[in-house]
């Protein structure tokens, strides 16, 4: 594995990030998402005023218009774009349901509110006045739509005043305020402080923080185990889990934490193809949300295990390894040819090994030790040794 040169003292654990507490500058408050969408209302009213089509050009989002930065580290979106015109016969629906979603989020923006991913569908749901026709049939139409609307006018659905499910949690040496409400992260108990979806600063705010860095755990199951043992007391850290692929909320936190508070970020998912993807998106960004990827990816981020190696490494017994399917090498090697993985030897090294040993590991596996084999033994280990992947 590939070896980092190791900070002193406090950032210690993983990356040479500067601390810094300010507000990211890219942040744009929702009053400017607000002008956005009025800039957005006027250029359609004006061209229906003059007689003229009116159009919407919605930035495409696809792997054709995505590139990876290597001087950034990140994926980032292209400038090709598709104009949607209200009088193109396949295009008028989704001209009229990005409108309304539109002027849906102005409404929650003005009224200072916010407002569920769902609620918005029913709220821009209707049957047009004199048809049979609905505005949206089912969410599924509703949530790309929101994406689009993202996209064209540059802001994130979250300063739309829009948020999905909570999905992950966090604890740890951290003190912060949640609109208003102040929470210390070390007195959470075992379900620890349910992360929101919309994370930004004038939601929650750092107000004290004694962590060396954040270790992001694949599934909540593991975490669980982390928090039991008191994992994030002993090595000073801010632990969180994401429910597997982590949201967008816990993706931005992530972002700030490293950001705002220049804590080093460390992924802790299973040795498989999903593990890794994982770990990429956290890291370099992900193609659907390539244009996102400057306020979610975190390029320093460092791969922590599970290695391929870890079970001749840790000697497990061959009985909880798990044989890898076709569609796992399939999609190993697409990975290995992701353009950020494709020139590091040490990411080849460790997709290779585990399409040659033809097995792959979950995290539990290291529970065929002993329980806390994971926290006692398992990750101290690699922090020790500065075992990790770039």
């Amino acid at each position: 594995m590939a070896k980092a040169t190791p900070r002193k003292k406090k950032t210690s654990a993983v990356s040479a990030v500067k601390k810094k507490k300010t507000q990211s500058r890219s942040r744009k408050q929702p009053r400017d998402t607000s002008e956005r969408i009025g800039d957005l209302a006027r250029q359609i009213a004006s061209h229906a005023s003059k007689g003229r089509d009116p159009f919407l050009d919605i930035p495409t989002r696809a792997l054709s218009n995505v590139a990876f930065s290597p001087r950034k580290g990140i994926i980032e979106m292209g400038g090709n774009a598709q104009r949607r015109s209200f009088f193109n016969l396949s295009q008028a629906r989704k001209f009229m349901q990005t409108t309304l979603v539109a002027s849906g989020a102005s409404e929650l923006i003005k009224q200072g509110k916010t407002t569920s991913i769902r609620d918005l569908f029913y709220h821009c749901k209707h049957t047009i006045k004199g048809t049979k026709e609905n505005t949206f049939d089912d969410q599924s139409e509703s949530d790309p739509i929101i994406e689009d609307l993202e996209v064209a006018i540059n802001s994130m659905r979250e300063e739309l005043g829009l948020f999905a499910e909570p999905k992950g949690a966090m604890v740890g040496p951290m003190v912060l305020v949640d609109q208003g409400d102040t929470i210390d992260l070390a007195h959470m108990g075992s379900g620890g402080y349910a992360i929101p979806s919309i994370v930004e600063a004038e939601i929650i705010q750092f107000k004290k923080c004694d962590a060396k860095f954040v270790l992001l755990i694949e599934k909540g199951a593991v975490w669980r185990r982390f928090n039991e043992d008191r994992f994030w007391q002993k090595h000073k850290c801010l632990i969180i889990h994401g429910g597997g692929q982590p949201p967008r909320g816990v993706r931005r936190l992530l972002w700030r934490l490293h950001n705002e508070q220049g804590l080093p970020v460390l992924v802790l998912v299973d040795n498989d193809p999903w593990g890794y993807y994982i770990y990429s998106v956290v890291k370099q960004g992900s193609i659907n949300l390539a244009f996102e990827s400057q306020r979610m990816a975190v390029p320093k981020a460092k791969f922590v295990g599970m290695s391929s190696f870890d079970a001749e490494r840790f000697n497990l017994p061959s009985e909880v390894t798990i044989k890898v399917t076709e569609q796992d090498i399939r999609r190993a090697k697409e990975i290995m040819n992701y353009p950020w993985f494709a020139n590091k030897k040490h990411w080849q090294k460790e997709i290779r090994h585990m399409l040659k040993q033809g097995v792959k590991l979950e995290l539990e596996a290291l529970s065929a030790k002993d329980f806390s084999f994971i926290t006692e033994t398992y990750l101290p280990a690699k922090l020790a040794s500065k075992d990790w992947l770039d």
